[in-house]
């Protein structure tokens, strides 16, 4: 009996530190677990790091976007230097290097001009080494952006669709059976190879600009000596005095020059007139004759 009840009493002892165990491990899940919240009361919803995420997303989007524009950028470089030739020799050089070539050029006594092609992607560094040459002031620097990026992707879409419209007028062209058919499909499709043709130059000459950039440099000369004249030379004086002369009786000339043919075509048909009403008056009237 004694045995028993303690058999009955230990069975109890262990279901209570059984019971004992459940509840710690249960609370120390809690008190683990409880710590989330406030995790998320320090970051609500996560927008912090979402946030920076996105910005970033934003930024590299931005980037990607800027550099697949297509741009067409022309430059004007206005310079002084006391050799335009020498400088104009520089310029060339420093294209050149740069991958570029030159498309006119223009040269004369103390003036010079170049217009060059360089790749857009190296029209600042031109820019840059051509107003850091030694010895030149510049005068005046001009940049001008055009975007043609939406021209650029329509004539995309407009080739890529004029191809498949040539394509589909080829299919036609094979299964066709009779003369006629033939000859009014062929008529068709060199008008549509013709158009493609068309759009191929004209995206050829876009992307081409977008490609190469243009720059002009003109270089004007500086330091030249003046020429002073004097004041009291009589014989400078007088070969300006007389060269005003003779321009004047020049334009007199060029005058009486256009007014001659209206005096002669007008002129002497109003003389002829004025004479004869002249000659009318002094005429002398007869006496009447008398019965």
């Amino acid at each position: 009996m004694g045995r028993r009840v303690g058999l009955v009493v230990a069975a109890f002892a262990v279901l209570a530190l059984a019971g004992c165990g459940a509840s710690s491990s249960s609370g120390s899940s809690a008190d683990q677990a409880a710590p989330a919240p406030a995790q998320e009361k320090a970051q609500p919803g996560g927008t912090p790091k979402q946030d920076s995420a996105a910005t970033g997303e934003a930024e590299r989007a931005g980037t990607s976007a800027q550099q697949n524009r297509q741009l067409v950028r022309t430059a004007t470089i206005e310079l002084r230097a006391p050799d335009s030739d020498a400088v104009l020799t520089q310029v060339k050089d420093l294209v050149i290097a740069q991958g570029g070539y030159s498309a006119q050029e223009r040269s004369q006594p103390g003036r010079a001009s170049v217009t060059v092609k360089v790749p857009g992607d190296r029209l600042d560094r031109v820019m840059g080494a051509v107003t850091g040459l030694d010895g030149v002031e510049v005068g005046r620097r001009e940049l001008q952006t055009e975007d043609v990026t939406e021209q650029v992707v329509d004539i995309e879409a407009r080739l890529a669709n004029q191809r498949a419209s040539v394509e589909r007028v080829r299919g036609l062209l094979d299964r066709a059976t009779t003369t006629s058919e033939i000859t009014d499909i062929e008529a068709e499709l060199t008008k549509r190879q013709s158009e493609l043709e068309s759009l191929q130059r004209r995206y050829e000459t876009v992307t081409g600009q977008v490609a190469m950039a243009t720059l002009t440099v003109v270089i004007s000369a500086t330091g030249e000596p003046v020429v002073v004249h004097d004041e009291n030379d009589f014989l400078a004086a007088f070969a300006g005095g007389w060269k005003a002369l003779v321009g004047a009786f020049g334009w007199l000339l060029v005058v009486l020059g256009g007014v001659l043919p209206f005096a002669v075509v007008l002129g002497l048909p109003t003389f002829g007139y004025l004479w004869w009403r002249r000659r009318r008056r002094v005429a002398p009237v007869a006496p009447p004759s008398t019965p």
